[in-house]
């Protein structure tokens, strides 16, 4: 008589986590959006010319918590805004952009489109991010408020309760501030849109296509496992297109640029965009990664002697520029 072991296990226990290469630091020198083409892109030299200052002390970052004397791998992107406003072409504007950066002395290894942070092909991406969120349920609520896959709005704290009838021969309920989770001793609470409906599809706010390219930067975005998405290196011979829709999700413009995805990112931009960075380390602050996916970043990293904090937003840095 032969026994025979069978053993039963679900495909997605077994699925195969791709991994990314990885530069050390991944440096966004800016957002473009249609007004930086106006009055002959004098905005967006303007632009450049004030993230050049900064961007010398790139390099000293890059090497931060390196071995000794190692040289550190630094990738740098822009991301151009064709989702909430569509102008030109790629094959107008993504020169313009890098003949700008170039009279500083910028070199520009990636673009992104924004458009593709919200869907890329079947993939809606915007979703899946939300779909990753761990709401930590306020106490002491009484679930007036819709949950968050109803309502669109994510908060860090408790809100401060909406009307609620008191019962009959009761003294009104006092009010209540809102109250920011941790332990400061002053809340600065924060209650972010996630998108809004209107009659003929759903707008992902900028915030949440932010936290994506954030992610996307950060090496950490799965789709059953898999990367969704990778540079494309246009061949010397092919002309960029005519057509935002037409434009990969990625573009390498430099054939020498070290990988996109950094183990750490720095993005460079406006104080204006302060605020949509608050919200972005927000979400990001709640989003689950899958554990198979940090496993992979962290044994990555810590084969180059390089430790990551293991939240997500502790990998994320910034310089805000003004005027």
């Amino acid at each position: 008589m032969m026994s025979v072991d069978v053993r039963f296990q679900e495909a997605a226990a077994v699925r195969r986590t791709e991994s990314v290469p990885y530069s050390h630091l991944s440096v966004e020198l800016g957002h473009v959006y249609a007004e930086d083409f106006g009055d002959g892109c004098r905005d967006l030299r303007r632009k450049f010319a004030r993230i050049a200052d900064w961007a010398q002390a790139i390099p000293a970052l890059g090497r931060r918590g390196l071995r000794p004397h190692r040289q550190p791998r630094i990738s740098t992107c822009f991301l151009v805004d064709d989702y909430f406003h569509r102008f030109a072409t790629p094959r107008e504007v993504i020169p313009q952009v890098q003949q700008a950066a170039a009279e500083h002395g910028l070199v520009l290894d990636y673009v992104a489109r924004e458009s593709s942070f919200a869907r890329y092909d079947d993939v809606e991406l915007a979703r899946l991010v939300v779909d990753t969120l761990v709401v930590e349920p306020p106490r002491h609520t009484t679930g007036s408020r819709p949950p968050l896959s109803e309502s669109g709005w994510l908060s860090n704290g408790k809100r401060s309760p909406g009307h609620a009838d008191a019962p009959a021969m009761t003294l009104p309920l006092p009010w209540s501030p809102p109250l920011q989770s941790g332990d400061a001793p002053h809340s600065i609470f924060v209650d972010i849109e996630l998108w809004s409906d209107e009659p003929d599809r759903r707008v992902w706010a900028c915030a949440l296509l932010a936290s994506v390219w954030q992610m996307t930067r950060l090496g950490v975005l799965r789709h059953r496992g898999q990367t969704i998405t990778q540079p494309y290196q246009l061949p010397p011979d092919e002309p960029l297109p005519t057509d935002w829709d037409r434009l990969p999700a990625i573009v390498q413009l430099n054939p020498d640029a070290t990988p996109f995805c950094g183990y750490r990112t720095v993005t460079l931009m406006d104080t204006r965009y302060l605020p949509v960075e608050l919200a972005v380390r927000t979400i990001l602050g709640q989003v689950a990664v899958p554990p198979a996916v940090a496993r992979q970043v962290a044994k990555r990293a810590g084969s180059e002697g390089l430790e990551l904090p293991d939240e997500l937003v502790d990998r994320l840095s910034y310089v805000f520029i003004g005027e």
